[in-house]
């Protein structure tokens, strides 16, 4: 056989038929698609042959019956796993969510189907399903031969996930009030994110402070003045607290949003310095710039009284 690339593929594909009778009985080799499919039950998982060609054009040619047959048996097997998680989970792709997590580590990204939100956060496929989900790894995602997987995530997610999404107004100072955004037992509406224009009750050209305190609660507070100076500390304390007593807590940070970005906050006395030019065009909230200590005493009792009601 010659180890030419131009030959690399017939001769690996002669391999593949010589040796499929004898390790994958009842498998088949489509030569017209470089195509490997392999009954199990009654479905036919396919395994195209790009990667086996790919190892043995890098390999001298005496190891090719070895890796070919290796290659085999994994897919072989492979093909069996598929099978019985679909005969477990039914239409997988049905399945695929979307959660926005806080930015993930480099091993996770690595081997689950990850992609970037933003600075601050990340997308993660995930199956939803009660017994056999959770974050989907790329080795299971191409084992199920899952394809566009970040469109079908989505598209699951806002059709099944946000409909139903309740937003209410709730007191957060003496004056100001915030929204929550939650929708009963879901895991998903942090994915809310992805859309926050949407859940704001009018334009905000000034923006709006965000928090994710648990995938299931986003708060938002839309910015129309100075008053913002005043809400930022109480916004990030009510973050913090919800985050602590979160049952899927999702983020303790809190962030201004606006153009469609979000800018972290990371010290609620102080708006973030790009956001210096906008600063200067928010109108003026009537009376006094900063509350004095009954003020804050005042708003902690609101606090207190609203977090205790059922």
């Amino acid at each position: 056989m010659s180890g030419a690339p131009a030959d690399v593929a017939a001769n690996v594909h002669a391999l593949i038929q010589d040796l499929l009778p004898v390790l994958v009985p009842g498998a088949r080799f489509d030569a017209d698609a470089a195509e490997l499919v392999l009954p199990v039950g009654r479905a036919e998982p396919r395994a195209v042959t790009t990667t086996i060609v790919g190892h043995c054009a890098r390999a001298p040619q005496h190891l090719w019956p070895r890796l070919v047959e290796e290659w085999l048996r994994d897919v072989s097997d492979q093909a069996t796993l598929a099978i019985g998680e679909i005969e477990l989970l039914g239409d997988v792709r049905k399945l695929l969510r979307l959660r926005i997590v806080p930015k993930t580590s480099e091993p996770t990204r690595e081997g689950f189907v990850v992609t970037d939100f933003g600075p601050f956060f990340d997308a993660m496929v995930v199956i939803d399903h009660p017994a056999y989900g959770g974050p989907l790894t790329k080795e299971r995602a191409a084992r199920l031969q899952l394809g566009k997987l970040g469109t079908l995530a989505i598209d699951n997610t806002h059709r099944d996930e946000l409909i139903g999404l309740t937003v209410t107004e709730r007191p957060l100072t003496l004056t100001e009030s915030v929204r929550l955004v939650t929708k009963p037992g879901s895991r998903y509406v942090s994915v809310a994110l992805t859309d926050l224009a949407s859940h704001l009750p009018r334009r905000c050209p000034y923006g709006a402070l965000v928090g994710v305190p648990d995938h299931n609660k986003v708060l938002l507070y839309p910015v129309a003045s100075t008053a913002v100076f005043d809400v930022l500390p109480v916004f990030a304390d009510v973050v913090a607290e919800m985050y602590d007593g979160g049952g899927d807590p999702c983020s303790r940070g809190i962030f201004w949003w606006v153009d469609g970005h979000l800018l972290a906050v990371p010290d609620p006395r102080t708006p973030p310095p790009e956001l210096g030019p906008l600063i200067g065009r928010i109108p003026r909230a009537d009376g006094p710039g900063r509350p004095g200590s009954v003020w804050r005493r005042l708003a902690a009792a609101v606090r207190s009284a609203v977090r205790r009601r059922p």
